[in-house]
């Protein structure tokens, strides 16, 4: 079982351009878009969040339903679902305005116990900023970590969100020593300052870093560097994309048995490129239709 712990949400999706073009609303949030995508390809997966009892937290529950994903673990709490407005680039990238202000997700709690047999638990976005909850997230993070589950990190920054971004790229630092797997986006290294290698030095075994339609590079403990280029497609937008490459680098990790410290420093090069261009592949579906809409296991060559 691969838990996924963070906020769902709703994406206002642009319809057309201008200021006033319509908006369809979307199931997102980078946590919930990744349990959607390793339910889709097959994973084994639960979802870790606080959704509220609205008629948008019910189509996110019933989202992750459909997707095969265990929602047991799931807080319902009469506040409001988080919003996030969309604006399309001319190249297909996202930037988002939020509304949560006493939003459900932020509600959450930090649980007593994990679903049996949780072998990974995933973490990342909006949920490591907004308090109350991020200090609960933050607990689980180093909790889990604690007792030797494999731990992934998608700091996934929205820069809008972030009311001390000092404060938040230090908090940042604190979380290394309890991560397994960083996956993060170039735009992301940029903001939060360092390299991989300092990042390696802190704690994570792995560190894997997106760089658009260039393709991703993955970094290891023991100074290997391995990168793949970008699949050609053409982009609808990118809502979901790093999401699903997360997704898919635990699915693919999974499938490897390598959801630990030791063994995920034990792969080859070979192993590397296989899991890198499955990411690649999945991403690019994503971006190939409109909103998160990641693959299922049929759309995509596995590796």
């Amino acid at each position: 079982m691969i838990v996924v712990a963070g906020e769902a949400l709703i994406d206002l999706v642009p319809r057309g351009s201008g200021p006033l073009a319509d908006l369809r609303p979307a199931r997102g949030g980078g946590p919930y878009n990744t349990a959607v995508a390793l339910g889709r390809l097959g994973s084994p997966t639960a979802f870790c969040s606080r959704v509220s009892y609205d008629v948008y937290g019910e189509a996110l529950l019933t989202g992750l339903r459909e997707a095969g994903v265990d929602v047991t673990s799931v807080q319902r709490g009469p506040e409001p679902t988080t919003l996030a407005l969309a604006s399309i680039g001319e190249d297909g990238s996202a930037r988002y305005s939020f509304y949560v202000e006493g939003s459900a997700d932020r509600m959450f709690e930090a649980p007593e116990q994990l679903p049996a047999g949780t072998r990974a638990v995933s973490f990342g976005t909006c949920s490591l900023v907004l308090e109350p909850g991020a200090s609960a997230y933050e607990e689980l993070l180093h909790g889990v970590a604690a007792r030797g589950v494999f731990t992934a990190l998608d700091p996934n920054i929205r820069p809008g969100l972030v009311a001390d971004p000092a404060a938040h790229r230090a908090r940042f630092k604190s979380w290394l020593p309890s991560v397994a797997l960083l996956k993060l986006s170039e735009e992301d290294a940029e903001w939060l300052g360092g390299t991989p290698e300092q990042w390696l030095a802190s704690g994570p075994s792995a560190v894997v870093v997106t760089r658009g339609g260039e393709g991703m590079t993955a970094y290891t403990r023991d100074g290997a560097v391995h990168r793949v280029p970008g699949e050609k497609v053409d982009v609808v937008d990118t809502i979901g994309a790093g999401d699903t490459v997360n997704a898919a680098l635990l699915h693919g990790l999974s499938a490897r048995e390598a959801l630990s410290a030791a063994s995920l420093a034990a792969l080859t090069a070979e192993d590397w490129g296989g899991l890198l261009r499955f990411a690649a592949r999945a991403a690019a579906v994503t971006c190939s239709r409109a909103g998160a809409e990641p693959p299922y296991a049929s759309e995509v060559d596995g590796d």
